[in-house]
């Protein structure tokens, strides 16, 4: 598969700066080439008012991010990505990313760890950016007690992953959970909305725990974190869950799998932490990575 970034920066430069150009601002058109067929259009606002040399420099540096993106998500074997919000903010961004890249989709929420100044009505905002098409989940929600120490904000993060819950099953949308130090409370309070579905991301459940979550028919999730020496509870809970209930993540840009432990992990690693659940499976890497492909599309609705 060839990927190719196509640019007439000579021709750009002749519109930008042509005789009587007045434009406070000009977009230049940037496509990324699938074996020589149109793909992506990628966007660029370049002023008129800077130098030629700043122009060209922004460019290249917008030409750099394009390659990073393409050749190293797409020609190494992603084909889709589904990017979680944390806040209004992120959650909007993540909407922008997926109407600017076709194989991009999005999750909108708030994270028990940016709930600071948010407040209940919040929801509205998310309620909204949840109708977006290319909205499949909302998350990443849940509980951290790990970060969240104060008893006050346990308790609001509490009331906040519950009126999530309770949008999900108003939307239809599953849930892409967070828990950390609080598998107690995460479970009660999902155990409360029985309509509501989703996945526990970056799985830290006891197979006990486990076992209840999979009887609910949720999925769980798992990170480069099953790949390193002091990992217990993972490899038993992968060792009981059927493989059609367990998908793969990168959690980045944190938990990049064993021997990249410490560096900024992107989907480029996943087939590392597949070969770890393929061991533990007794099947091939090729089938895990099918298997979770399609347990994912499944559960966020792709195509």
């Amino acid at each position: 598969m060839k990927y190719t970034v196509s640019l007439k920066e000579n021709h750009i430069f002749r519109r930008l700066y042509r005789k009587g150009n007045t434009a406070a601002d000009s977009r230049l058109a940037i496509y990324v080439r699938r074996n020589g067929r149109p793909g992506n259009r990628l966007g660029l606002t370049v002023s008129t008012k800077v130098g030629h040399a700043v122009v060209r420099n922004r460019l290249r540096r917008r030409l750099r991010e394009i390659y990073r993106l393409h050749e190293h998500q797409l020609v190494r074997g992603v084909d889709l990505v589904v990017c979680p919000g944390c806040d209004l903010e992120s959650s909007r961004q993540c909407v922008d990313l997926a109407e600017r890249y076709n194989y991009i989709y999005a999750a909108v929420g708030l994270h028990p760890e940016n709930l600071e100044g948010a407040s209940l009505s919040d929801l509205d905002a998310i309620r909204t950016m949840a109708g977006h098409p290319k909205v499949r989940a909302i998350g990443e929600v849940g509980l951290d007690y790990y970060w969240v120490k104060a008893q006050e904000d346990r308790a609001f993060s509490r009331d906040f992953f519950d009126a999530q819950l309770s949008l999900a099953e108003e939307l239809d949308l599953p849930v892409i959970v967070h828990d950390r130090d609080a598998h107690k409370d995460c479970l009660d309070i999902v155990r409360a909305h029985p309509n509501a579905r989703g996945v526990f991301h970056c799985c830290a459940l006891s197979a006990e725990d486990a076992k209840v979550v999979l009887n609910w028919g949720w999925m769980l999730s798992f990170t480069g974190n099953i790949t390193f020496a002091n990992a217990k509870r993972a490899p038993e809970v992968i060792r009981c869950a059927p493989i059609e209930r367990i998908m793969l993540e990168t959690d980045a840009p944190y938990m990049a799998p064993v021997p990249h432990r410490g560096e900024r992990c992107d989907s480029s690693l996943i087939p590392i932490t597949a070969a770890t659940v393929a061991q533990l499976k007794g099947l091939t890497v090729e089938e895990v990575l099918s298997i979770t492909m399609d347990n994912g599309k499944r559960f966020f609705n792709l195509t």
